[in-house]
């Protein structure tokens, strides 16, 4: 390859990364726009209340104590 083939070579290479870090400060650029923009309010229709009374205990019977092995028994 001559050294006016490698330069034409090395040009092309340079404008490539040129235009794919000008592509990139687009995509930078945009997604702060994007995370800058608050989300639109929550509608109230769509949450959920919750109420404050208690669970039924029938719920718990039979289960385990999560890490703390089985109810009523002693750890080995």
């Amino acid at each position: 390859m001559s050294l006016q083939d490698e330069m034409a070579a090395v040009r092309r290479r340079l404008d490539d990364l040129e235009s794919t870090v000008e592509r990139l400060e687009r995509q930078l650029a945009q997604a702060r726009d994007n995370a800058l923009r608050p989300e639109p309010a929550r509608p109230v229709d769509d949450l959920v209340t919750i109420p404050d009374t208690p669970y039924d205990t029938a719920l718990w019977t039979d289960s385990d104590d999560e890490g703390l092995g089985v109810r009523h028994r002693r750890a080995p």
